[in-house]
């Protein structure tokens, strides 16, 4: 298959379940300095998230750190590689702005698995498009995601509690078959590309050994959206930004 092709096939399966996984498409040396490097970021930032609300209660319950690509040129090169590029420019069009980033490590110490959840009721406006890269082996012990497929065609109801490890919106257990859930359990450099509406969760962290990703956002650069504060790294990566402005976000 050409890498046209190849590229066509993950957009279909984008549009058809909400997300698709890209085995290794990063190598082994590769991620390890992508690791390197956001440990080296977050040790000189002393771990201080510089997201929404929602995103710093995070960092301080659930190992999310906010706001990478300002202070580091290899993960702005990372999220700018052609290799997402390419595929996001299937599934987005033309126009391709990468938004915001995080580091997200499952602390060996800390088994907590994050809920059902979609994302675009942290964010509103626009939909966004995350690329979860793996800095290393994910499994169901060491707490991959787990996300079922067609669930991005609508918003769903997050009326659950529980915890607050940020977060605040999340169904209810009894809410969601886990049936049809697909769990990611991915090798190191594999990325997984998800709309904001796909309905997702992590398993705990029971391994005994930290697990470290970086999720990437992007969104539509001729979508209108709202103005985010603390998204100050934002740059476009494919073509230009021709949206208008909704103003401050809801979220912000």
């Amino acid at each position: 298959m050409t890498a046209l092709a190849q590229t066509a096939s993950h957009a279909a399966a984008f549009a058809r379940d909400g997300f698709v996984i890209v085995p290794d498409l990063f190598t082994r040396a590769e991620i390890a300095e992508a690791k390197r490097e956001t440990q080296r970021v977050l040790t000189e930032k002393g771990n201080a998230s510089e997201g929404s609300a929602e995103d710093r209660a995070k960092n301080q319950d659930n190992g999310v750190n906010v706001g990478l690509a300002g202070h580091s040129d290899v993960i702005r090169s990372l999220h700018a590689d052609a290799r997402i590029v390419d595929i996001l420019a299937e599934i987005i069009g033309p126009n391709v702005q990468f938004w915001s980033d995080k580091a997200v490590y499952k602390s060996a110490a800390v088994d907590f698995g994050s809920p059902w959840h979609q994302d675009w009721p942290y964010w509103h406006g626009a939909h966004k498009y995350s690329v979860w890269i793996a800095l290393d082996d994910a499994t169901p012990e060491n707490g991959c995601l787990k996300l079922i497929p067609g669930t991005h065609r609508s918003l769903l109801n997050h009326n659950g509690s529980g915890p607050g490890n940020g977060f605040w919106n999340r169904m209810r257990p009894e809410d969601v078959d886990e049936s049809t859930a697909i769990v990611a359990s991915v090798r190191a450099g594999t990325c997984i590309i998800f709309h904001d509406l796909a309905l997702h969760a992590s398993f705990p962290n029971t391994s005994g050994k930290d697990r470290w990703c970086i999720i990437s956002t992007y969104r539509d650069g001729s979508a209108d959206d709202y103005d985010y504060g603390f998204a100050r790294a934002q740059f476009m990566v494919r073509g230009q930004w021709i949206a208008k402005s909704l103003g401050p976000s809801p979220s912000a």
